[in-house]
């Protein structure tokens, strides 16, 4: 199969390629950019008055859950095939917002693993970890992946390795969802975290920490894994990012992903905005931390959280996206997070993330210009996977 992309404009990852432009698909792959206003002779041409990019990476999600209240708490008592429809409808959903590969950071009975990369046709491909690995009665715990000491922990990333994890996820923090843990303090110590660390890379599998606390920031970054997500920095006294610590990041290039963004049509309880005010998450701080460390070379990818709750329903990475840019960032640079340096993040980079020659034909096409206005993202036009 072949087809010829004749656009306005074209963002291919990293930076815009102004004025009209035709790229040429064959089998599922770029074969073509060029400058220009016709496609050859032969090639079917789609023409769009607006801009080609790559189809956007979710470096954040939990399928397994159905964006309800209190979705990763009802897990446990949802039976394999009700698992399965859901996980199903959130890549639906994922993909009719334009986003054509999701990394899934903690599941239910490693469910998600059957779904690894592109074997489900006509459906984003998924980068997945299976059940997070977290401390006895810790952040998530009722996924099942709860460890008690240096020698479960090895064993649960054996485990996880074996099923073929693309990535495995670790809660280094307490987190909001999870009553009776705490954002503001580490659930592992400095040496378990280096000992999974050091296990799972002699195993060719990669680490990402959940990340609330900036005791557990820290002990992640020693540990030597290769993402953190949210990043938040929290003590008891509020957030407190110094200097130091995102330079040791920025060195690292350890991949933050900061998590922001939520559906401004959802309502949020009184009660949570107090819990995660008390905590000290607000809109404001998150904002300023994802601004900081990526104006200080942080490498930072995007990520929703999507199905965790009704804020964070699937989909909502352009909504991530705009407000990476309402902190600061420039649009093209909240861009290159969902698709070109998200790729690199999770191992996908000579596939994904990119508009050249070679990669795969996963194309967004939207009505505008969004590097000029990143809400052009909220309304596709068209969504390719390899072409189609």
């Amino acid at each position: 199969m072949r087809a010829a992309f004749e656009v306005a404009r074209v963002f291919d990852g990293e930076r815009l390629l102004d004025g009209p432009h035709v790229v040429l698909v064959e089998e599922g792959r770029i074969v073509s950019v060029e400058p220009g206003v016709r496609a050859p002779d032969g090639w079917p041409a789609h023409r769009h008055d607006g801009t080609l990019l790559p189809g956007l990476i979710d470096a954040h999600v939990h399928l397994c859950a159905d964006s309800g209240p209190g979705a990763l708490d009802r897990l446990a008592h949802s039976d394999a095939e009700q698992v399965a429809a859901t996980i199903e409808a959130s890549l639906r959903t994922h993909l009719a917002a334009g986003v054509t590969t999701v990394r899934d950071l903690g599941d239910l009975r490693d469910a998600v693993l059957h779904w690894r990369g592109g074997g489900a046709p006509g459906l984003p491909y998924v980068v997945a970890s299976g059940r997070p690995l977290t401390s006895a009665g810790g952040h998530c715990w009722t996924l099942g992946g709860a460890v008690n000491g240096v020698d479960e922990l090895l064993q649960a990333v054996r485990e996880r390795a074996a099923l073929g994890a693309d990535v495995i996820k670790i809660m280094a923090s307490g987190g909001v969802l999870t009553p009776g843990t705490d954002t503001t303090k580490a659930q592992f110590s400095g040496h378990e975290l280096r000992q999974a660390v050091d296990e799972a890379h002699r195993l060719g599998v990669p680490v990402t920490a959940h990340a609330h606390a900036l005791e557990a920031v820290r002990l992640a970054a020693d540990a030597g894994v290769d993402g953190i997500e949210h990043c938040t920095c929290l003590t008891a006294d509020g957030v407190r990012l110094d200097d130091e610590l995102v330079d040791r990041l920025a060195g690292s290039g350890i991949a933050v992903c900061a998590t922001l963004g939520s559906d401004p049509a959802i309502v949020v309880p009184p009660e949570v905005i107090a819990y995660a005010a008390r905590a000290g998450i607000t809109e404001a701080a998150l904002q300023e931390t994802a601004a900081r460390l990526r104006a200080r070379g942080v490498r930072m990818v995007a990520g929703s959280d999507g199905g965790i709750g009704p804020a964070k329903p699937h989909g909502l990475l352009p909504r991530t996206l705009e407000e990476y840019v309402r902190s600061g960032w420039p649009a093209e640079a909240a861009l290159a997070a969902a698709t070109s340096v998200a790729a690199h993040a999770l191992g996908l980079a000579g596939r994904k993330g990119r508009i050249q020659p070679g990669r795969d034909a996963d194309l967004l096409i939207v009505a505008g210009d969004p590097t000029r206005d990143i809400t052009t993202l909220l309304e596709p036009v068209a969504v390719h996977l390899g072409g189609a």
